[in-house]
């Protein structure tokens, strides 16, 4: 295979398998045993022909080490996370899955298979202050990421993604459960919002895992995936209602605020953009105007 993506079913990893399936790429998703012969969710279900899948519990190294043998990539995207809706998840929880998982799964790749080239590491600007489980775990886990490129030399990278919005993500999230109000003409219920941050279309980063997966990079470095600028929670539901126009209205400050969250997250896009080429093509405005067109 071309790529093993890990968190494939999920928002941007269903975004990911298809481009790079459309594309012309060979692509091998790694998926849990409970898939097995049922349907794939969301956009996969469709490319599922097109897929070579494997199952294993990244928890698992044996089963790991089976599972990356058998798609034998060159590249390996690692998506999966637990945690990324529930920041708060039990700690054991994150560090099983977030910790332990990523660890199996570099082992898998560099101690007993020798084909992988790159392995992308999704990382969350979360990371710098680690103020709730699920940031702490990753944080560790791109530790011992560093650890190895440091002492193995293992062609391991990150890319770190932004606040990303965009079609087919959880309904629980900030965007789409204030697009659904909005075009309900209801009101929204919200803390005060005024954490800012870089808010990135899926299909820009999409774009810009290609962009990392293709360029000429140092092991251990990191591409920021994101518009390089920030915006309020705020300002943002505000503008979903301006631009759906049917009613109803935020109700900012009726939520207690939630614990744990940076105040400002922003990318620094000057990087990606030196190193990679890549930047985001869809500003706020535009992608959510997209996004709301896609739902109505």
């Amino acid at each position: 295979m071309d790529y093993l993506l890990t968190g494939a079913t999920g928002f941007i990893g269903q975004h990911l398998a298809t481009q790079l399936v459309q594309a012309g790429a060979e692509v091998a998703v790694l998926l849990r045993e409970g898939y097995s012969g049922t349907p794939l969710p969301g956009l996969l279900n469709p490319l599922r022909p097109q897929l070579h899948l494997v199952y294993a519990d990244l928890r698992n190294f044996n089963l790991t080490v089976r599972a990356v043998r058998e798609a034998n990539p060159a590249c390996i995207i690692h998506l999966a996370a637990a945690g990324v809706s529930d920041p708060f998840l039990p700690v054991n929880t994150a560090l099983s899955h977030n910790l332990t998982g990523t660890l199996n799964l570099l082992r898998a790749c560099f101690e007993r298979q020798g084909n992988v080239t790159r392995f992308v590491m999704a990382r969350t600007p979360g990371e710098r202050t680690a103020m709730n489980v699920y940031a702490a775990s990753k944080a560790a886990a791109w530790q011992f990421c560093q650890m190895y490129v440091r002492t193995q030399g293992w062609p391991i990278v990150g890319g770190m993604v932004y606040q990303a919005y965009g079609p087919g993500q959880d309904k629980r999230a900030l965007v789409p459960s204030a697009v659904a109000a909005a075009c309900a003409g209801h009101d929204f219920p919200m803390t005060s919002g005024q954490q800012q941050r870089d808010w990135i279309h899926v299909e820009d980063v999409v774009s810009g895992f290609q962009a990392i997966v293709q360029a000429e990079l140092s092991p251990g470095v990191t591409i920021e995936l994101g518009t390089g600028q920030s915006y309020s929670v705020a300002e943002v539901v505000h503008l979903i209602y301006e631009l759906v126009n049917q009613g109803g209205k935020p109700l900012v400050g009726a939520l207690p605020r939630r614990p744990g969250e940076d105040s400002r997250q922003q990318a620094n896009i000057h990087e990606a953009q030196a190193l990679t080429g890549w930047q985001a093509r869809h500003a706020l405005h535009d992608g959510l105007n997209l996004l709301i067109k896609q739902s109505i």
